[in-house]
């Protein structure tokens, strides 16, 4: 039955109702004060919904002006028009009501987003309290263990399961180190990860035989447990970590998965392996975050790629712009003091203006969990040499294409292609 099953599921694709909402401008791009316009189709079969119900809203993205409830579209059809005064984004999303179920569309144009600015601040002994932190985290030696998984080798790399010591003898930090097979010196690529907890099965694709690559976990748990470990832990244990301790930034939840990140960096140079002069990271979302982290406190990155980095720009919020995940004042309007300024050690901008080296941004404008305007405004004040590729569709995901331009950037910089 369960192959049956399987074998069902993997026919499914997609759903033939679909919503479609286009903005007049291909590449969604306009000037503040302009009018975007936008058409609203409710598809079935390809073809227009005579008759479809919908709801709406409309307006600044994560700040809507307008709702509209049950609006008949007699051609299954409509139009909208929107515009904003300041640098943001303005999105459009709809709701169709279809035979008792609901299926989604938005579109979210730009309006000069080239100048959106974030709203954090920074607090003046930013630098000296991740010094601190990093000073009193090495003073705990790496201790690492390495453990062959032979089921994951490949004809050019050896996979191992790999921990070190992060901030405290018992505090570790656990991945899945990829080493090329052939002796020699080679570049090197840290991997971190987006939010959740999560297994990992390592990076043997990024550049087989080329590279050494490290993909780690942030928990301090093996990474290779059954998935049930995980999903106990995050439905549990783990749950909401990101909200721990934010009025404190000694105590912030964050602050050891900062310091073991770096320490990655710590444990890449004590390989022989590695050739002591290209070092990259890279992740998504939450890894975004800690790319830029990582970048900032290790001189020895020489580059990063960040994708819908997550947790930047938090303040912005409180002046009703939408800001980073995880949205801590999104419902707080009106924090503690402890708390505004407690995040501000944990914000990716603050991390962001003290990168000079090349990175390469690339996020969606429909992304309901990361903000294209925390993620524009991350990207404008980046210091260091700099490219973006937006994918104006994508939400809190990638597309094929955009995978690709991302592996391509690590692989030219990793292996100077």
């Amino acid at each position: 039955m369960a192959f049956s099953v399987l074998g069902i599921q993997a026919q499914i694709r997609g759903t033939n109702i679909m919503v479609q909402v286009q903005p007049n401008h291909a590449d969604w791009n306009y000037k503040i004060g302009e009018k975007a316009s936008f058409e609203v189709s409710v598809l079935k079969s390809g073809t227009p919904l005579v008759g479809a119900i919908i709801s709406y809203e409309a307006g600044p993205v994560m700040f809507p002006t307008v709702t509209k409830e049950k609006v008949e579209l007699k051609e299954g059809k409509m139009k909208w028009t929107g515009s904003m005064n300041t640098p943001g984004f303005y999105r459009l999303k709809v709701t169709a009501h279809v035979d008792g179920k609901t299926y989604e569309g938005l579109c979210t144009a730009a309006f000069s987003p080239e100048k959106v600015q974030p709203a954090t601040h920074c607090p003046k002994d930013f630098d000296a309290f991740w010094e601190k932190a990093l000073a009193d985290a090495r003073l705990i030696r790496l201790n690492p263990t390495k453990r062959l998984l032979a089921e994951r080798c490949t004809k050019d790399m050896n996979v191992y399961e790999v921990s070190y010591s992060n901030d405290s003898y018992s505090s570790k930090i656990y991945g899945i180190l990829s080493v090329p097979v052939k002796p020699g010196k080679y570049p090197a690529l840290l991997r971190v990860p987006g939010a959740g907890v999560r297994p990992y099965t390592g990076d043997t694709y990024t550049a087989p035989g080329k590279a050494i690559i490290l993909e780690i976990g942030i928990h301090g748990i093996p990474v290779t447990l059954d998935q049930k470990v995980y999903d106990d832990l995050g439905y549990g244990a783990l749950r909401n970590y990101s909200f721990t301790n934010l009025d404190n930034p000694n105590e912030n939840y964050y602050k050891r998965v900062v310091t073991g990140a770096v320490r990655g960096v710590d444990y890449i140079a004590s390989l022989d392996e590695w050739n002591g002069k290209t070092l990259g990271v890279t992740g998504a979302s939450q890894g975004g975050f800690l790319s830029l982290a990582v970048a900032a406190l290790d001189k020895r990155v020489t580059f990063l790629a960040a994708v819908h980095d997550a947790m930047c720009d938090y303040e912005s919020e409180l002046n009703g712009v939408a800001g980073g995940w995880p949205h801590y004042f999104i419902y707080d309007k009106t924090p503690s003091l402890q708390k505004l300024n407690g995040v501000r050690y944990y914000d990716g901008v603050n991390f962001a203006r003290r990168i000079h080296v090349p990175g390469w941004f690339s996020f969606g404008y429909n992304d309901e969990v990361v903000p294209p305007t925390s993620s524009y405004g991350l990207y404008n004040i980046y210091p260091g040499q700099k490219q973006v590729s937006v994918y104006q569709m994508t939400g809190h995901f990638w597309y094929q294409e955009q995978w690709d331009e991302w592996q391509n950037y690590l692989c030219k910089h990793l292996l100077n292609e």
